[in-house]
Formats: C-alpha cells, structure tokens, sequence
C-alpha cells in the first residue's frame, strides 16, 4: 500500500513541477526574450563576419588576377610594338621569303608624258 501512494505522487510532483516551470517562465518572460535575442544578434555578428571576410578574400583574389592580366597586357603590348617596328618586319621578309631590297640597276623608273 505504502508502494501506491509513492506512484500515484509521482505524477504529481511532476505536472507541480511542470507548473512551477511555467510561471517561472511566464514571471520572467521578458528576460527570456531578451535573452534569446542577445543569442540570435550574438550568431547574426558571427554570420556576417564570416561573410565579410569571405567576400574581402574574394575580392583580394580578384585583385591579384586583375593584376596578373594588367601584367599580360602589357607584355602582349610590347610584344606587338617589338614586332610592328619596319626593321623587324624586313628582317622576317629576308629570312621567312627571301626577299632583297632592289639595286640601282634593277630598278625601273616611269614617267608619265
């Protein structure tokens, strides 16, 4: 009998505890709410600051291969300067096409009447 009465307590102590827990919550309800808004702003900072530092790396990476293409181009410029000036270009002629500049006596002059 005495083994009853510890069973059947049971379950009142938990639906009083479960009770005490509610008013709990309800006295301090502001406190909880601020407190879960202190976690959310605190994992908000935590979010945007790793996205801050994500889109800043992406960024430095864009800058160096802009970087890498300024460089580039101004290789390909000079390249096409080098090749584009009229002693190069004879060179290549003589050698790619066996080209000769003409001599005096090969040379033919035409006048108009």
């Amino acid at each position: 009998m005495v083994n009853q009465r510890i069973t059947s307590s049971k379950p009142l102590s938990k639906q009083v505890l479960v009770l005490d827990v509610w008013q709990d919550i309800l006295q301090h309800f502001v406190s909880y709410v601020l407190l879960f808004l202190v976690v959310v702003s605190a994992f908000s900072v935590i979010y945007y600051t790793h996205m801050n530092r994500q889109t800043t790396s992406e960024l430095e990476q864009l800058y160096t291969q802009r970087d890498e293409l300024d460089i580039e181009w101004r290789n390909l410029l000079l390249e096409q300067n080098s090749l584009a000036e009229h002693s190069a270009i004879e060179s290549r002629a003589k050698k790619m096409l066996d080209m000769k500049r003409p001599d005096a006596n090969s040379e033919i002059i035409i006048t108009l009447e």
